[in-house]
């Protein structure tokens, strides 16, 4: 177990958070000079601490005691190895990430294909802004009660705070690479 690795680990998902150490160490019970210790890699803490300090930063215990490293400079995702996901029954998109990075990575990209016909939806929202460049066939972009037409190689950028939803237009498929950005708080 690499302690080093595991206090770098601890440092980077404690200040994603926003957190100081004196704030975690009160969330977990624990002393702010024990957490120091910790995180420079000076002192091993028992798995109960762990699981305090992975409890109060939403992680899985998993995450600070794996032994590899997940901050490789390039991570290569290969086209059959892309995670692709249904939505759910209200959409019928299909969504296929484009990284695997680490959980506190800003950017999320995904390729998104929009079904020709789409009978029923909803609008969305979530915390993150959104670009989107329409890869193939045409949408409208409905955003905050605005419809905006988008064919192949037109891009937008938006707040994804406000609802909003892709429509197929022509009655055909359109795939759309759209990229989350998060605000640096998740």
């Amino acid at each position: 177990m690499n302690l080093i690795l595991i206090g770098q680990r601890l440092r980077e998902a404690r200040l994603h958070k926003e957190l100081t150490q004196q704030e975690l160490a009160d969330q977990c019970g624990i002393t702010k000079s024990m957490l120091s210790k910790i995180e420079n890699g000076h002192s091993p803490a028992a798995l109960a601490t762990f699981s305090k300090i992975a409890k109060n930063l939403d992680l899985p215990l998993t995450w600070f005691l794996q032994d590899d490293d997940d901050e490789r400079l390039v991570i290569i995702v290969g086209a059959s190895n892309r995670g692709v996901r249904m939505g759910g029954n209200e959409i019928g998109y299909v969504y296929e990430t484009l990284a695997n990075k680490s959980r506190f990575s800003y950017i999320e990209p995904t390729v998104v294909t929009v079904p020709a016909i789409l009978e029923n939806y909803e609008l969305f929202t979530h915390d993150e802004d959104e670009f989107i460049y329409v890869l193939e066939g045409s949408i409208y972009l409905n955003h905050d009660g605005n419809l905006y037409p988008l064919s192949v190689g037109d891009s937008a950028y938006f707040d994804g705070k406000k609802p909003h939803v892709f429509l197929p237009r022509e009655k055909q498929e359109a795939k759309v690479i759209a990229i989350y950005v998060s605000n640096g708080r998740r």
